[in-house]
């Protein structure tokens, strides 16, 4: 089962033990009330960026938003290799939430790992708050605002991550960056 629809029955959950409605949802995070409702239902991907938004608004952290776990680390939290929690919210990209155990968050740290793609299947998204990527291994096109910028290992970007964005991995192979929303 896709995680997404485990996490819908969360945010419909959230919203209403606040006591607001899809269309007041809507309001406060600015977007139109199908879409809202359309992530509530279960039947489409769910973005990060909105999660994030939601469990900023809320004032939950977004591991309990999607894993219906408390974090519980308050001083420090070291998350080993391959251990990031995996946050199955896209089919095209692997992520792993690597910040899931401090609560408490100002910064929601992750390793993405995307596959190379034609350059048509690129899926744009946006979303509130600021992101910075580091590319560990490969080489990712970021479609940027509708330019494209090419990110190699040891190069980083640093955007507003209300600017559309779309990714891709290059050469036929994935690519592996970390990645950090604010």
């Amino acid at each position: 089962m896709e995680q997404y629809k485990e996490i819908a029955p969360r945010l419909v959950g959230l919203r209403e033990g606040i006591g607001w409605t899809v269309a007041e949802m809507a309001d406060l995070l600015g977007l139109p009330e199908d879409k809202v409702a359309g992530y509530e239902s279960g039947t489409v991907e769910i973005p990060v960026g909105y999660m994030l938004d939601v469990s900023r608004l809320c004032r939950v952290d977004l591991t309990t938003l999607i894993s219906g776990r408390e974090p519980h680390l308050k001083s420090y939290s070291v998350v080993r290799k391959d251990e990031g929690y995996a946050v199955d919210r896209r089919k095209d990209y692997d992520y792993k939430s690597l910040g899931y155990k401090f609560a408490g968050r100002e910064m929601e740290p992750f390793l993405i790992t995307v596959p190379p793609k034609p350059e048509e299947e690129m899926v744009e998204t946006a979303h509130r708050g600021q992101e910075f990527m580091y590319v560990l291994e490969g080489r990712l096109e970021v479609r940027l605002g509708g330019e494209s910028i090419v990110v190699e290992p040891g190069d980083s970007l640093y955007f507003s991550s209300e600017t559309p964005h779309a990714l891709r991995g290059m050469d036929g192979k994935e690519v592996k960056f970390l990645d950090v929303i604010l």
